[in-house]
């Protein structure tokens, strides 16, 4: 498993907890808090993308 160094939960309203992390190889992870070693992983600059392009309202249909 890579050393991830994981963010703080980021929790919606309810019981959807997600977090946030980065290792020393510049890739970024999601996973769900409190099954981290269940990740998705991709560059940081992909993670990036993700994170501007919903808050843009671009995944807005999915809600």
């Amino acid at each position: 498993m890579a050393d991830i160094t994981w963010e703080a939960p980021f929790c919606g309203e309810g019981s959807s907890c997600f977090r946030l992390g980065t290792d020393a190889a510049g890739n970024g992870y999601i996973s769900v808090a409190g099954q981290e070693d269940r990740y998705l992983t991709d560059s940081l600059e992909a993670l990036r993308t993700l994170i501007t392009d919903i808050k843009a309202g671009k995944a807005d249909h999915l809600l």
